[in-house]
This record gives structure tokens, sequence and C-alpha cells, in this order.
């Protein structure tokens, strides 16, 4: 068997022989190029180059005698083991015949490139990058290796890699055999990302596994400080059925790996660089185009990373590696929290599971020994060495680090809860201290105290298809991923006041007045375009905002333009708003926001929802403004829906029947402005099944259909009263949407109704 390969010489099917990572490389090499796919030429010395370097140097006898006692739970002996086993290969010497190839491959690789050239030497293993094992960062890599004798000393040391302490550990808790891994090492030709940059790629979201997106991150010099979390990098989503962008999140970027004369150094990054994003969407857009390609081939999703050429401005392919967290299953587990206590800290969550213990801080690698089994480890970023105390950990906090380093990776293999770029985290929590790390949405937050929660576990299968439309009530961009797997019939009712309080949290007119409008557009399409991604195809009805004044004025800036009323639920609200000429302007700013999602990210499942619309001049003078923004025109197929929850909308379901494409009950607000009750007051008896109440909900169905206007509710009376929902059925309601922790319920119910 030759031992030195070149990419093209080598097929994915090559896992034995190169490794997982040199096979996937060889195979996009060879297989992708045809695609536009650009990936660095380079060599592997193979597992046989290994064996015979072991065999040469006879060291497998005294390898096995060091590990025939191996304990990996106990910290201090696996580091005096690991390290005796990488002594003795650094102390060894590469035979003379695997030396005289390594050399001609390497002068072979750049004369191809016409003069002598920086090259990457990174490990691979045979049991690396497999469907359900990743091996990430077992083993060492060493970047601008610069010369042959450089290149020699980095073999070896990546030949003693594969014995670091991590290493051993993982494989033992893998079930794989000490001495059936073997290393291959991968020589390829270094982009230059040191003076542009570099990142990682997702081919779905890899905190809840929605395939729909490529989750893109990435920041400035080479990729090492992303996978270490050293860098908070920027953050992309791209959805893939349209291949734009719909999510964007600065990182802070502040320093940089780059090139020393051999090796690396860190540099840091100028401020003008740090402020903008360190991709353009033209280069966004074809990273993910390139993502969904490589995904393509492989036919399962794939962990990518990139590197931008600062000489050539062009974008290449690195690494390409199954995501084997995510597996194929048919069984959803939800966590949740009963109860909360003081936040301590918060976070980007990680999983979306929950942990509770002791606090134990880890300044540095020397102090992993004191580390105990169920204790929750803070640490300002982790390596692979930290993996053997990761394991046994309830919960890890990190102050530094995004999405795709380390201990995101690690912590989801693990199903281990953790939050990365938890910001002072080792000064404000202290050792000792008994915490719960809840990330069961996209923000990660530590309470005081261990708390109480629960594991509801759900069969996907188990979900029942329906005549009769459930969907969901949402406006929580951060969850609407993650609640995809209930598969709902679309989003009866996205509520974007979420958005604008969370995201944006400032006044339309004070970001007009402070010139920051801009913000004001993106950062509410964004959230828009998060929760339509997520249903795509499927309907999402975007109900316009309905903040009430004391709301408005709880926003920055809000002061200025809000009166104070003695009763803001029957004042200043819903369409009254859209058509007054002071607001206007604000309006424009969601029409705007609208048209970018449906427009620019392409997502034309939204639909949008007219609330509080007390009269048909109301109605009218809505409609002309959308179609004034060119929101509402010919040919985009765009529907308007108006809230039924004035029983002036059902007394006239023929005049807004003849503007509108629908009607979306507000059993709530209807109740309440029927029976001339606050539903805010317990002493009072607020029963959306009051007979005054059901007769609104005939009339408007009966009159809707006979202009086929369809109709839906959007309440919870139909999860609370299981009467309630054969009264909507019987009626022929057409959608009824709630909120997602009773849709499942809610789903079997109809479900059951309908036989």
């Amino acid at each position: 068997m030759k031992q030195v390969l070149f990419f093209s010489e080598i097929r994915y099917k090559d896992i034995p022989k190169v490794g997982g990572k040199n096979a996937s490389l060889g195979e996009m090499y060879t297989q992708l190029k045809t695609k536009g796919i650009r990936v660095p030429n380079g060599f592997a010395l193979t597992s046989g180059a290994y064996d015979y370097f072991i065999k040469e140097n006879k060291l497998d006898k005294e390898i096995k005698h060091i590990l025939s006692d191996l304990d990996t739970h106990n910290i201090k002996s696996l580091r005096i083991k690991g390290k005796q086993i990488r002594d003795l290969i650094l102390k060894s010497k590469i035979p003379e015949k695997l030396e005289i190839e390594i050399l001609k491959s390497y002068k072979k690789l750049c004369k191809e490139n016409g003069k002598d050239i920086s090259v990457a030497v990174r490990s691979s293993a045979t049991a690396e990058d497999l469907p359900d094992a990743s091996f990430a960062g077992q083993q060492e890599s060493y970047l601008n290796i610069n010369g042959y004798k450089e290149l020699l000393k980095s073999v070896l040391l990546c030949y003693s890699s594969l014995f670091t302490d991590r290493a051993i550990s993982y494989r033992k808790d893998k079930g794989f055999s000490q001495f059936s891994v073997k290393l291959s090492i991968g020589v390829q030709r270094m982009v230059r990302s040191d003076i542009a940059g570099s990142g990682v790629m997702f081919t779905l979201d890899p905190n809840t596994g929605f395939r729909n997106v490529v989750c893109i991150e990435g920041s400035y010099g080479l990729g090492e400080y992303i996978v270490k979390g050293i860098v908070k990098p920027d953050l992309f989503y791209v959805f893939k059925p349209t291949g734009k962008i719909i999510k964007r999140e600065h990182g802070d970027k502040k320093i940089k790996l780059v090139y020393s004369k051999t090796g690396t150094k860190q540099d840091k990054v100028e401020l003008k660089d740090r402020n903008k994003y360190f991709l353009t969407d033209k280069e966004l857009e074809e990273l993910a185009g390139y993502a969904m390609k490589i995904e393509e081939h492989y036919k399962k999703p794939m962990d990518i990373e990139f590197a931008k050429d600062g000489k050539d401005k062009k974008l290449y392919i690195v690494q390409a590696r199954p995501e084997t967290i995510h597996a194929k299953s048919n069984e959803i587990e939800k966590y949740i929290l009963l109860k909360q206590s003081k936040k301590l800290i918060g976070g980007l969550a990680v999983g979306r599971k929950i942990g509770s213990g002791k606090i134990h801080i880890i300044k540095n690698i020397d102090q992993m020994e004191k580390f105990k089994k169920g204790e929750i480890l803070v640490a300002k970023q982790t390596n692979p060495d930290w993996e053997p105390i990761m394991k046994i950990a309830s919960g890890i906090i990190t102050e530094q680090g995004g999405s795709t380093s380390h201990a995101s990776i690690v912590s989801r293999e693990l199903g281990v809860p953790c939050i990365v770029g938890a910001q002072e985290a080792m000064t404000k929590l202290k050792n000792g201290q008994i915490i719960t790390i809840d990330c069961t949405s996209s923000k990660g937050t530590a309470w005081v105290g261990k708390l109480d929660y629960e594991i509801k576990k759900i069969k996907i299968d188990k979900i029942p298809k329906t005549k009769t439309k459930v969907m969901f009530i949402l406006g929580t961009p951060e969850e609407a991923f993650d609640l995809a797997h209930f598969q709902p019939d679309g989003i009866g009712l996205a509520r974007i006041e979420y958005i604008i309080n969370d995201w944006i949290n400032m006044h339309p007119l004070y970001a007009i007045e402070t010139k920051q409008q801009n913000f004001y557009v993106d950062k509410l399409a964004e959230g828009i375009g998060m929760l339509a991604a997520a249903v795509y195809p499927k309907q999402i009805i975007v109900r316009l905002s309905d903040f009430k004044t004391n709301e408005y004025r709880n926003l920055k800036g809000g002061k200025k333009y809000e009166p104070i009323e003695n009763n803001p639920m029957l004042g200043f609200r819903g369409a009254s708003r859209y058509i007054d000429k002071n607001f206007k302007p604000a309006f424009l700013l969601e029409c705007k926001a609208l048209k970018k999602v449906r427009e620019e990210m392409k997502l034309t499942n939204v639909d949008i929802m007219v609330p509080f619309c007390r009269t048909i001049e109301e109605a009218k003078g809505v409609l002309k403004i959308l179609t004034e923004s060119k929101l509402k025109k010919t040919g985009n197929k765009m529907k308007v829906y108006v809230m039924a929850e004035i029983p002036a909308n059902i007394l006239l379901a023929e005049e807004f029947s003849k503007l509108f494409d629908g009607f979306s009950i507000g059993s709530n607000d209807l109740t309440q402005l029927t029976l001339g009750m606050d539903r805010d007051n317990s002493t009072l008896k607020f029963d959306e099944r009051n007979e005054a109440i059901k007769k609104l909900i005939r009339e408007l169905i009966k009159v809707a259909h006979k202009y086929k206007k369809p109709v839906g509710l959007c309440g919870q009376a139909p999860s609370k009263y299981p009467e309630y929902t054969k009264f909507l059925l019987e009626n022929k309601i057409d959608a009824i949407s709630v909120n997602p922790d009773v849709f499942l319920e809610t789903k079997l119910r109809v479900a059951k109704l309908e036989k």
C-alpha cells in the first residue's frame, strides 16, 4: 500500500486508509470541483504509514503496557499515561523510506503552486468524523508550517497527539479499542485566511436540529479561535429554500490568529473591522450554496469549515464532516422549568436541556483533577484537553465562544446543558454555589438554587393530520426552530410585539428621530423571517403591532410620543394608529420590514392581519397605506386578514368580508367587549363559552363562508374547554391557533372529533 496519497487519489470510502478528515477532503477535491467548490490541494500520510512508523520504532508493546490498567476517571493517572506515550513517540524517528516519500510529495505540492508554500498539518484518525462519533478536536493540527524540517517535526507531533488525554478518554467512552484507531496525517496548502478570515458552517441549526437553514459563524484570521471559543464570531442564518439571509448578529471579533514566521500569533482587530460584518451578503449566499451542495452530495447534515483567502479574495472549503448530534429520531424531548428564582447570568444556550449542581470554577488545566462528577464547570473557554471533566459535568458555562465553539460542539454531543458567551461568569458566580442552568430557549440562564423541572417525551409519528388547521400562536423567534418539530399547520397569529420589545427596544418614532430606522426595519424583518422560515411553506399570519399606549411608553423614547390614557385597552391602538398622520411614519417601518421579508428573503408564506379595526373607514385607510407602500400589490398574492375581536366586526361582517381575505377571532377581546368585562379582573367570571360569544362566532363563520373567506380563532378556549373545540368544529371553523404548550393536546382533540 502506498504510504502517501494525494487528494486526487482519495475517496470517502478510504476512511480506513486516511481517516475521516482526509477522506472527506479527497472526496470533495475530486467529486465537487465540477460544482464550483474550491478545496485547497494536499496529500495524506496513510494509516499504513502510521503502522510502519510504530513498527519500525518498536512502540506497540510499550504503549500497550502503559495502557494496561487504564482508568479514564482517574484524571491524574490519565495525564501521566498520556504524557509517557507522547514522549515515546516524540523521541522516535520517522523511517527513511517514509521520510523520502513525504519530501517528494511536499516538493510536488510546492511546484504545483510555483513556489514554496505554507501548509497545514492536520491529524485524521481512522475512526474520525463517523456518523455517530465526531472525534472532533481529539488530535492536534499545526498551521503555517514552512519548510521540510518543520513539516517532519509536525508529523511527529501529530502522531503523538493520537494519545492526548482527551483522545484516550474519548475512545474509551465511545467503545473503541485504544489500538483499533490509527492516525493519518493531512498536509494541505494553506489559504491566507490570516489576512481575511475563516469560519464554520452547519447545514442545520446546531442547537435545535432544524434542517431548513445553514448556520454560518465567521471571524477574522485563522479558524482556530472560533473553534476554541476564544472569539465571539459573527452569526448568520441562510434559509435553504430561498438561499437568502434571514438573520445577522454581530460578534465582538476583538482578536484574531495570524501567521508568525513559523506557526501563529495573536493580533488585534481594528475597531472599524470589528464594527462591520466579516462577510458580505454575496459571500454568505455563496457559502450557503457550497454547504447545500456538500450536504446533497453526502446525503446527510454536515459540519463544514471554510476559509477566505486575503490575496485572491476567494472562498475555500477546508474540511467537512457529518454532523453527529441531531440523529434522526421520532421522539422529541421537551424540558420544562417549573419555577424560576433569581437570575445570576445569561448567554447563548447550547442544546435545549436543564441541569443543576455546584459551581466549580476552573481557571487552567492543572485544576482539573479536583473536579467532581455532577458539578457545573465554569471556565473562560474550553478546549479538547478539558473533555474528561466535561463528560462528568451536569452543566457547563463559558465566558467566551459562540454556537460552533468547542464547548458548544462537545456539550451537544455529550447532552450536557451549556451556556457560552456568559460574560463575567467567573467573577459573578461563586465556587460551591448551587445553581440551575436553563437552556430551554436560545437565551441560556443560570438561576439561583436547584429548581424543579420536568421532561416531556413526544413521539413525532403520533401527531395526526387534521382537516381543520391547528396552528401556533407565537411571537418569540428564538423558539421557532425548536417548535418546528411539532409540525404545526402554520402560525395563525405571529405577535411582533416581542421582537419590537426585546430585539429592538425603542419606539419606532424615536428610531426615526435618531436615524435608527434601518436598524428597526432590519431587526423586525429578521424576527419575522425566523418565524416564517420555521413553518415554510405553510402560512404565517403576522399581526401588525398591537401595543397600547402604556406599552409603547415603556419602549426607549416612548414617553415623548405617547399620551397617558385612563383605559389603554380601549384607546389609541390597532388600525386607528396606522392611519393617524403622526403615527403613520412609524407604521411604514413595519410595512418596509414585511416587504423585506417577502421580497428580499423570499418568504412568500407571510400574510398579515390588521388588529382592532373598529370601522370600515379605518379598514379602507389601512388597506390604502398597504397599497401605497407596495406591500399589497397585484401579483404578489399576499393576503390581508382582519381580527374579529370587536362586536362591530361581526355586525358588519358582510362589509368586512368585501375588504379582507379572511378573519381571525380574538376570543379574549371579543368576550371582553361583548360582555363589558375587564378580562384581567379576577373577581369577574370571564368565560368565552357565554352564549352571546358563541352566537357571534356562529354568525361570523356563516357570513364569511358565504363570501368564501376563511375564519380562524386565536385563543386558549379550545385548549381549556374540550367542548369549545367541538363547538368550533361543528360550525366549520377553518383554523384554530393556540400556544405551543397546548398545541399537541389540541391537535389530538381535533383529530378525535373529526373522526
